[in-house]
């Protein structure tokens, strides 16, 4: 296939490696021109070092960078077969870039969004065939992250959603089919993550290095909620949870977090600015949190009641199925377990007496549960 790529960030460029290693021949376009060739410098070096640990073969590397061409302009997109667009998460730009590549494509052409957040269906809903348009959604990094997320809007020809799912089988991907909802499946579910941990900081309950301890130790996740924020950067998390806030009419579930705007505001977006809710310069030591059993117990039980919480819901409401559901954590953000099995685990019942405590306590439609939790 031809696939083109709007967008030569990391996500974009990430994109175009799965697909040329695929087989594909991709043309990778950029409105900033620079921006093109520092990525495709970073790639060649990415690729030299895969061949030099023998993951990949050199004739491989040369291959991939071989089946990658640089657009010069929107128009060199136009013998595409499929376009990935991975650029800014604003609507009125995004719209704007795909209402003049429908005027190059032919009508056969798909176009793809990578958004996070943003509705697939009012994305696609501007374009004079919206019938070929779909969300695509890649986890960073895209070439080691096996998540695909594909997201049929309610304009969308009813196969699009399964060629999809096979062409990201093809190209090595773990592909689940989510709803046209707000943070589709894996936004959607972690809020909680980091917006109840957010709570219990700005409470004065626990320090983030507590709360990541306890989420590390307790629940076996690979990072704590606050070192993963730095790492996607704080200012990107916060966007994601404001627009799935928004979208939700301002369900006081996805309520932002005052603490994260403050630190978006004075950009201290983590690992990218050097700091965040840790301090990344040369030399920084890492605080050790003061470990306490009984409040880790109390941040864990929380913080995964929530995202079970979530997980039902999101079940309940059919955003996908079962398996999916589990999958999508696992494979998205490297849960170590599925959350309806994580649920059944801990007791299904527990989860449900921790949310009433909290809704009891704060008197808030934040720590609502979904209907079936009860009946489970």
């Amino acid at each position: 296939m031809n696939i083109g790529i709007i967008g030569a960030g990391t996500m974009g460029v990430g994109i175009a490696q799965v697909a040329a290693t695929a087989g594909c021949k991709v043309v990778l376009f950029d409105a900033n021109a620079p921006q093109i060739d520092k990525a495709l410098s970073g790639l060649e070096k990415t690729l030299q070092k895969l061949a030099e640990k023998g993951k990949i073969s050199q004739e491989k590397a040369t291959e991939i960078r071989s089946n990658i061409a640089k657009g010069e302009v929107l128009q060199d997109l136009k013998g595409s077969d499929l376009v990935i667009e991975a650029i800014i998460e604003n609507k009125d730009i995004k719209t704007k870039v795909f209402t003049e590549l429908e005027t190059y494509v032919s009508e056969d052409c798909i176009i793809g969004s990578n958004t996070s957040s943003i509705s697939i269906t009012s994305l696609g809903a501007e374009l004079k065939n919206p019938e070929r348009f779909i969300g695509i959604h890649f986890f960073n990094p895209a070439p080691l992250m096996p998540l695909v997320e594909i997201i049929p809007s309610l304009l969308t020809e009813k196969t699009l959603a399964e060629k999809m799912y096979n062409l990201m089988k093809e190209w090595g991907k773990m592909p689940v089919i989510a709803k046209d909802i707000p943070g589709f499946i894996v936004n959607r579910i972690a809020r909680p993550y980091y917006g109840e941990a957010l709570r219990i900081v700005e409470e004065n309950i626990a320090t983030p290095q507590q709360v990541d301890e306890a989420m590390k130790t307790l629940g076996t996740f690979k990072m704590g909620p606050f070192e993963l924020m730095d790492l996607i950067g704080v200012d990107v998390n916060f966007a994601v949870t404001t627009t799935v806030y928004k979208d939700y009419f301002y369900d006081p579930k996805y309520k932002p977090s005052l603490l994260q705007q403050r630190m978006s505001e004075a950009k201290l977006h983590g690992r990218k600015t050097g700091k965040g809710f840790y301090d990344y310069s040369e030399g920084a030591e890492k605080p050790v949190a003061q470990k306490d059993d009984a409040l880790y117990e109390q941040i864990f039980l929380r913080i995964i009641s929530m995202l079970v919480n979530e997980a039902v819901e999101a079940k309940r409401l059919g955003v996908a199925n079962d398996e999916d559901i589990e999958l999508a954590m696992q494979k998205g953000v490297n849960y170590p377990k599925g959350l309806l099995s994580w649920g059944k685990e801990i007791g299904y019942a527990k989860i449900s007496g921790t949310l009433q405590n909290l809704y009891e306590e704060y008197q808030e439609e934040r720590y609502r549960q979904s209907p079936l939790l009860r009946k489970l």
